[in-house]
């Protein structure tokens, strides 16, 4: 109660200093005038008192009166409009008064009606016990209950994931470990350790990482993305034939119209293989048909750049034209190279790592060329 008291007597002194402007200053401009006309009414007995006492020459005289006069006249007419003036600084002191405290009053009023004055703080736990959908209060619920559970494996499986999309991952890390040693591995626990680890090492396949890939692998062979990254990492460290053979598994494996297809096809070429026919031509972009392989054997040099620079431009128009396409960017980076523009590689790692700012195709590909990112560790 202390508080509103408090809170009503400074909107009070607001209000006065706000409105008392408006009550003194017509008093203070009625006030000059009549003081300026006054003045000016004795100068002008004065003047006839000396011009009566042979002071001041009669032609000397007539100019002081006249001069006189003239501001006598104009002082008069001044206090004559801030009268006529009055009612409109009187209809803004009100219009003034009306905005200073009919706001505070009116919320005063909803607030005694709607609120609840004498409810009091609620605390850190209570809003805890009923967090509704708010996120943070969730994990921070969740955290709490750990702090004080710490072999709660539902509890780390849980938190895993979403310190993981919140780009938390220390915390991730520690959340999937503790989850994998209470509850045992499984492929989904496995491979979100290795995400974790490969994200924190800005796309590189560490070995602890493909450790864990491995062992998601070996508890679900079907799963190609433990296995893709299982590949990643034989190929960052140079292994090209267990790159290769973990890429063609994948291939073998999937449907022709994967989504994945296209990437696990670009890896398979990377590594030395080659891709079946037909697989390839209806799905990636900017990629040569076999009828393309055939002309390109019967031309010049010069001619073969020219066909593959026209490619690699018909896949960055398309690119400008359906940005959301991780497989086209990492393309478009990889033929700027093999054509010697680094500036345009670099360009296009940009753009894609604009659509793609979490992707560790992307930044290990800059790291494997030299390529230099604002905000991508080399």
């Amino acid at each position: 109660m202390v508080l509103w008291i408090i809170l009503a007597a400074l909107t009070a002194a607001v209000a006065a200093i706000l409105i008392l402007p408006f009550a003194r200053a017509a008093k203070t401009a009625s006030a000059d005038r009549a003081g300026e006309v006054a003045v000016y009414r004795d100068q002008l007995a004065e003047l006839d008192r000396d011009q009566a006492q042979g002071l001041i020459e009669p032609q000397e005289a007539e100019y002081a009166r006249a001069e006189i006069g003239r501001r006598l006249l104009a002082a008069a007419a001044a206090g004559e409009g801030k009268e006529i003036a009055a009612p409109k600084a009187r209809k803004y002191a009100l219009a003034t008064t009306v905005v200073t405290l009919v706001p505070p009053l009116v919320g005063l009023c909803l607030y005694l009606a709607l609120g609840n004055p004498g409810l009091p703080d609620q605390p850190l736990e209570a809003r805890l016990a009923n967090p509704g959908n708010n996120v943070a209060l969730l994990v921070a619920k969740a955290e709490r209950h750990l702090a004080e559970n710490p072999n709660d494996g539902a509890g780390w499986d849980l938190l895993a994931p979403i310190y993981f999309r919140s780009m938390r991952l220390g915390d991730a890390e520690m959340a999937y470990r503790n989850a994998i040693r209470i509850l045992g591995p499984s492929p989904v626990r496995l491979a979100g350790l290795g995400e974790t680890l490969v994200a924190s090492n800005d796309g590189i396949v560490t070995e602890d990482a493909r450790s864990a890939f491995e062992q998601a692998v070996k508890l679900d062979p079907d799963n190609p993305r433990s296995r893709f990254y299982v590949g990643l990492g034989f190929e960052q460290a140079g292994r090209a034939a267990e790159a290769r053979a973990q890429f063609e598994t994948i291939a073998k494996g999937s449907p022709a119209d994967a989504p994945w297809m296209q990437l696990v096809n670009q890896h398979i070429v990377k590594n030395g293989g080659t891709i079946a026919t037909g697989q390839d031509t209806a799905q990636a972009p900017g990629n040569p048909s076999q009828a393309d392989v055939a002309a390109a054997a019967n031309m010049s040099q010069g001619d073969r750049q020219a066909m593959i620079r026209g490619m690699v431009e018909s896949l960055a128009e398309r690119l400008k034209q359906d940005p959301n396409n991780l497989e086209g960017w990492v393309r478009l980076v990889r033929s700027y190279s093999v054509l010697g523009d680094k500036s345009s590689a670099e360009e296009a790692l940009k753009s894609g790592l604009k659509q793609f700012p979490s992707s560790g195709e992307l930044v290990a590909l800059a790291n494997e060329m030299g390529i230099t990112v604002e905000g991508v560790a080399q």
